[in-house]
């Protein structure tokens, strides 16, 4: 081969490279802008409210991740899924009713918590029954907006997804000072809500795309065989972390919610990310499948090994942090939130060791795999969280999620391993793609 033909030969390659390096990079930009909102909010409500204040305001925080797990589950990632790197035509279709099935789900989600709520602060009053009322109003917001997240990334738009989380975090600023005059838990998730539903609205304009609350019934339909499966598999997640808040809550007390909480936040860089991994990664591993199919294994373990390293990294200077500074930062929420930098570094970098596997495992819609594993690991982080807490308080339930997650990560690179070498022996693709 001469050498102008080996040029011709590498230029496709190397401009596929740099097309991926550009998705990932806006996919990194627009994470560290959703870590960078989720932190200020986290760090502004523990300083303005106090430990036991921002335990309920946690609470609302997780219970808003169970949601958003649904909404995930039935109405973006199957999006992700199917209509990455697809025509323009197909891809406005799916996301006009993708995005019409997470606003539905989230006026009719919204409405029973809020109902459910105002029963609740009826019957015990307290700051928590506003709280989950005041979610409930927020929601449709706030669940939109993470659809057009997913809708970009699918379209490989990832800068229009990042420019979103910026007009998010600008919002935030004058809804936050404006709550922290009121002064309530309640106020504050008005706040973060009702920015986010200003985020969704500017969503419109980006994509030029109306969502149609009116085809959600239809794309259920459509995607049932994978988007029942992904709700169950997001909702023992999310359910999994809600069901160790309120076990904590009970077991030790609302204020080690706020020291877990308070841990996480050190961490949210990388917690944020792990959270909307979905976004880039599995619109990217679909990509990578479809063209190169024999190269997924690597991508997932590149993946997730340098989040693993990355997230240890991050632990390891979190160590090095004063106690002053750390108090500036958190206020009364440092000195336990501190306690559990070790278990909560480890558990996060268990966790996204396995996120490049999960990744791969959504890229190859092999949903029943990453079902019963999620399921299996959900089972594990709540057994490791409780169990820890009876035994010894808070830092023995950060330990029992770490070695939860630890096991997790064991099971999500067996799965993809088996699911890799049955798509070689099968070689028809498990992904629709229209």
């Amino acid at each position: 081969m001469t050498t102008e033909e080996e040029e011709r030969t590498t230029a496709p390659a190397r401009s596929v490279r740099r097309a991926v390096v550009g998705r990932l990079s806006w996919g990194l930009a627009d994470q560290a802008a959703s870590s960078m909102s989720n932190f200020v909010v986290g760090f502004y409500v523990a300083r303005s409210l106090g430990v036991t204040a921002f335990g309920v305001f946690s609470l609302a925080w997780v219970t808003y991740g169970v949601v958003l797990g649904a909404s995930r589950g039935l109405a973006t990632d199957p999006l992700v899924v199917r209509f990455s790197g697809v025509s323009h035509t197909a891809w406005r279709g799916a996301a006009a009713r993708s995005t019409g099935a997470a606003l539905a789900v989230g006026a009719a989600v919204g409405a029973a918590v809020g109902a459910v709520c105002l029963l609740v602060g009826l019957a015990l009053g307290g700051g928590v029954g506003t709280a989950f009322a005041c979610l409930g109003v927020v929601l449709p917001g706030l669940l939109l907006q993470d659809a057009w997240r997913f809708a970009f990334f699918a379209a490989g738009a990832g800068r229009k997804a990042f420019v979103n989380d910026v007009v998010w975090g600008v919002a935030l600023v004058p809804a936050m000072v404006v709550a922290a005059r009121v002064g309530s838990v309640g106020a504050f998730v008005l706040a973060w809500g009702a920015s986010a539903a200003v985020a969704a609205g500017y969503g419109l304009l980006q994509s030029g795309v109306r969502p149609r609350p009116a085809g959600a019934r239809g794309w259920l339909r459509e995607q049932r065989d994978l988007g029942y499966r992904y709700l169950v598999e997001n909702g023992s997640l999310s359910g999994a972390g809600q069901l160790r808040s309120y076990g904590l809550g009970v077991i030790v007390g609302v204020g080690a919610v706020g020291a877990v909480r308070g841990a996480e936040l050190l961490l949210g860089p990388f917690l944020a990310l792990l959270m909307g991994l979905s976004l880039v990664t599995v619109a990217e591993a679909a990509r990578v499948l479809r063209r190169a199919p024999h190269r997924l294994g690597r991508f997932c373990l590149l993946l997730g090994g340098g989040q693993a390293v990355a997230a240890l990294l991050w632990g390891a200077a979190l160590l090095l942090v004063p106690d002053r500074l750390g108090e500036l930062v958190l206020g009364g929420v440092w000195p336990s939130a501190s306690e559990l930098i070790v278990p909560a570094t480890l558990g996060v970098a268990g966790a996204g060791l396995g996120t490049g596997a999960a990744a791969g495992l959504r890229a190859l819609g092999a949903a029943r795999r990453s079902l019963r594993v999620q399921l299996f690991a959900s089972a594990c982080y709540v057994a490791g969280g409780l169990g820890g807490a009876v035994a010894a308080g808070t830092v023995g339930s950060a330990w029992g999620v770490a070695a939860a997650t630890a096991a997790g990560s064991a099971v999500w690179w067996l799965q993809l391993r088996s699911a890799l070498r049955e798509r070689h022996r099968n070689p028809i693709p498990e992904v629709r793609t229209s």
